[in-house]
């Protein structure tokens, strides 16, 4: 058996062996030393390709994607620096929990470390940030190593999804030539059964009898209670979340990537302006807890973060799904593992609960329905930041999902985004918080069919511009609303602001780009607002069009900063003219 045959039914089995594992996409960025894996992904009926260009666009279009169909995505790049583009998209991967299958190819062992083009140290190139990393042997046809190639493809696969699902990474040194022939008879080998290798039942976690009756008889008196979600991607979690919060009496604070804040479940207990009213230290005083469970990761919103830090000698639980410990806030916290939705059926189910007090949650209702009435108060200048996110959510279609990028966006949906009977789905990339990739990571999840609306700022449109390659070339489906307040609005906000001598330069940024053109080069239809009215026009006859539809909103920074605190102020004054 020749070099050639070799390689092509090595490859061929451990591609093979991805989908009979249940992988259905490659994002594959060309280039010579990845050919014996690209080809094979090519040729292979059960897998869907994905050609992205540039390396980190391609792997957050992964990262997109497979946080939409929560489901293992692979990568396949040639060597050297194409491989290392990944490592930005791998990051937010491992802390956002998604799971990526990263095959990187690689110079043999003998052009390592001797001066080689392309050849860089990829073996654990990733570090702690893949769960798992393997450097795959040379190519070898024997049934022993088609074997060994099976076996680490199902593994690959397995190890992204189980427990937190997350990045891994498999290095493959290649000898030229390193065209495959798939001429060849039987390359897929199908006399083998068609399951995986190497199958695997995994049952769901969830506590026993006797701990779920402890733990209801450590909550049985804790009239106060309330339960925070955070980012989190289970579909079936709202509506046990709130059937469980309806039998206690207790609130549930909802981050707007939580998947609670919007669908057909029953939304009475539901919090989620509590961003806009927990900023005063008298208000959070008023509601300290007598205990928070809190499911997901921690929210966005700093001012719960300042909540839980006011309140440091409330009891906390923290429910992780299987493994973890993400309490930022450095409180004492007991950690629960076991999935969410299962922990609340079963709390619910139970024949034993917890003390109610009526008042407890009126109270946390009231201060909502006063920051939602001021929220909404239209008013007549030209359109901020906030409106433009509140214009969004009242024309965004039923059946879609949002993507919102991070800075200023992530803060104006959490504020504008009220409860909806629209089935909604709300992504982001929250696990390292960049802004980096936010245009690919969109435009993975429209490759799943779905119709995507991302949210975000100039500097993040700008920083992934070059993403809006794989809309024109796929015809992907997606509508952009850029915000644009020319520069880093974020920083409006924050003390580096009272510096005058270096705020514009250091932090402000301004790019002073005319975003218009960018979006003609890559075949998309754009249209500017001015007002919240014409925003939303706007962004109704984007829907209509199938394609990549880019609207933008100028805004001023220190108009939309003025804006807000107005907001915050009359919101803050009212509770508190309530409270007496």
């Amino acid at each position: 058996m020749d070099h050639i045959e070799v390689l092509t039914r090595y490859t061929a089995n451990f591609i093979d062996e991805l989908t009979r594992s249940g992988l259905t996409d490659a994002i594959i960025s060309p280039g010579s030393r990845s050919t014996p894996l690209a080809i094979p992904a090519a040729e292979n009926e059960n897998i869907r390709e994905w050609v992205i260009i540039d390396e980190r666009s391609a792997a957050f279009f992964a990262l997109g994607m497979a946080k939409k169909t929560k489901q293992p995505v692979a990568l396949i790049c040639s060597s050297g620096t194409a491989a290392a583009n990944y490592f930005p998209a791998i990051v937010e991967a491992k802390y956002s929990r998604v799971p990526l299958v990263v095959l990187t190819a690689d110079r043999p062992h003998e052009l390592r470390d001797v001066g080689a083009p392309q050849a860089i140290e990829q073996v654990k190139l990733y570090g702690d940030y893949v769960k798992w990393f393997h450097e795959m042997s040379l190519p070898e046809a024997s049934p022993e190593m088609l074997n060994y190639a099976r076996s680490k493809a199902a593994r690959a696969v397995f190890t992204a999804k189980e427990g937190n699902p997350g990045p891994v990474h498999l290095n493959f040194p290649f000898r030229e030539p390193l065209s495959p022939n798939f001429s060849l008879e039987n390359v897929w080998d199908t006399s083998r059964e068609k399951n995986s290798f190497a199958p695997v039942l995994k049952g769901k976690k969830r506590l026993t009898k006797e701990q779920l009756e402890e733990l209801i008889g450590r909550l049985r008196n804790k009239k106060k209670g309330i339960f925070v979600c955070g980012p989190q991607v289970d579909e079936d979690f709202a509506g046990q979340i709130t059937k469980l919060a309806v039998k206690w009496g207790w609130p549930v604070l909802a981050d707007p990537l939580s998947q609670v804040r919007a669908g057909s479940h029953h939304k009475g207990p539901v919090i989620e302006s509590y961003d806009a009213f927990l900023r005063n230290e008298d208000i959070r005083k008023e509601l300290k807890p007598d205990v928070i469970v809190r499911f997901g990761a921690m929210p966005v919103s700093k001012p719960y973060l300042f909540y839980v830090k006011q309140h440091k000698d409330v009891q906390q639980f923290v429910v992780e799904n299987d493994s973890g410990y993400r309490e930022p806030a450095g409180n004492r916290t007991e950690i629960i593992f076991a999935e969410a939705s299962l922990l609340c059926e079963d709390l619910e189910a139970s024949e034993q609960t917890v003390d109610r007090n009526e008042d407890w949650l009126s109270k946390w209702l009231q201060m909502n329905r006063i920051s939602k009435k001021l929220l909404m108060e239209k008013g007549d200048k030209e359109i901020t930041e906030g409106e433009a996110v509140r214009g969004l959510m009242e024309v965004i279609p039923d059946n879609s999902t949002i993507y919102v990028g991070n800075s200023m966006a992530i803060r104006d949906l959490d504020t504008f985004f009220l409860t909806t009977d629209k089935n909604l789905s709300v992504l982001g990339n929250r696990g390292a918080n960049g802004i980096d990739g936010m245009v690919s990571s969109a435009l993975g999840a429209a490759a799943s069919g779905t119709l995507v609306t991302l949210i975000l700022g100039d500097l993040s449109f700008f920083h992934d511009m070059n993403g809006l390659l794989a809309a024109k070339h796929y015809n992907l489906n997606i509508t952009i609303l850029v915000v644009n307040n020319n520069g880093g609005g974020i920083f409006s906000f924050l003390p580096q602001s009272k510096d005058p001598k270096h705020f514009e330069a250091l932090f402000g940024t301004p790019l002073d780009i005319d975003f218009k053109e960018a979006v003609s080069m890559y075949g998309g239809k754009y249209a500017a607002a001015e007002t919240e009215e014409t925003l939303k026009i706007a962004l109704k006859n984007s829907y209509l069009y199938h394609g990549l539809s880019v609207v933008e909103v100028k805004t001023d920074r220190t108009e939309n900063l003025n804006w807000h605190k107005q907001k915050w102020q009359a919101i803050e004054q009212e509770i508190l003219s309530e409270m007496g």
